[in-house]
């Protein structure tokens, strides 16, 4: 059964009792998937866990793993699932992931989604995924849109949120920058590699009705807050005294 669409416009009270246990966000490249995260960790005091983040630590603290994966990125290779898992296997042995984590970046197949429930198959938590949806036409604006002020990094986005002045910072009177991979070809690239990798994923989890829900990602970043933490509430079975 496909999960619904939700949308919550009323507050979610947290608590300090409830656990988010491990969380996964899913989404095409654009929907606001760091953003979410970010303040997902600020409510509940959770870490974010990017397999990019622990393959650049393992690599500069020359663990075994980080030097099997420079052998491999030395001769043009990608790191393989197995040495990502790994990886991600010894980072929730940390007591930081006891009341549960964001995932970021992971699992991007099937192969490592399938990996990870069985990693966890003794765990008190099931990897919940919740997946941010906002239509492509939205997201090609959000990206291709996108500028940035040089001096003070202020972003604007010449579709939803221009600056005063066509092309000019309105604090800094800049010229703004566009960054080179913001264009409408390496969008739909993008769009191309999530689509032949993440999505397996999404429908891995999707088939797992209980621990699956899309949340629309083309409203206010609050709003959008509000519905995935009222999603996480619902697929925990959580409910307030």
């Amino acid at each position: 059964m496909e999960a619904s669409m939700i949308r919550m416009t009323d507050p979610v009270t947290n608590s300090t009792a409830f656990l988010p246990g491990p969380v996964l966000l899913l989404g095409a490249p654009g929907v606001g998937k760091g953003t979410q995260a970010k303040r997902l960790m600020d409510e509940f005091g959770i870490p974010q866990i990017s397999t990019g983040d622990l393959l650049r630590e393992h690599r500069r603290n020359h663990t075994p793993l980080g030097m099997m994966a420079d052998e491999l990125m030395a001769t043009g290779q990608l790191v393989p699932d197995d040495l990502v898992n790994q990886m991600v296997a010894t980072r929730l042995t940390e007591p930081d992931t006891g009341r549960g984590y964001i995932l970021d970046g992971f699992p991007r197949t099937l192969n490592q989604a399938e990996w990870l429930d069985g990693q966890l198959a003794n765990s008190t938590l099931p990897v919940v995924a919740v997946s941010i949806v906002v239509p492509e036409r939205i997201l090609l604006e959000r990206i291709t849109g996108r500028l940035t002020c040089p001096v003070c990094g202020t972003i604007y986005n010449r579709y939803s949120e221009p600056p005063l002045a066509a092309g000019i910072c309105d604090r800094e009177g800049a010229e703004l920058v566009q960054r080179a991979d913001d264009t409408e070809p390496v969008f739909y690239e993008r769009m191309k590699a999530f689509e032949a990798k993440t999505s397996d994923v999404i429908e891995y989890y999707r088939a797992q009705d209980s621990r699956f829900a899309e949340v629309d990602g083309n409203l206010p970043v609050d709003e959008v807050m509000q519905s995935i933490r009222a999603t996480l509430f619902r697929l925990r079975h959580y409910t307030e005294s």
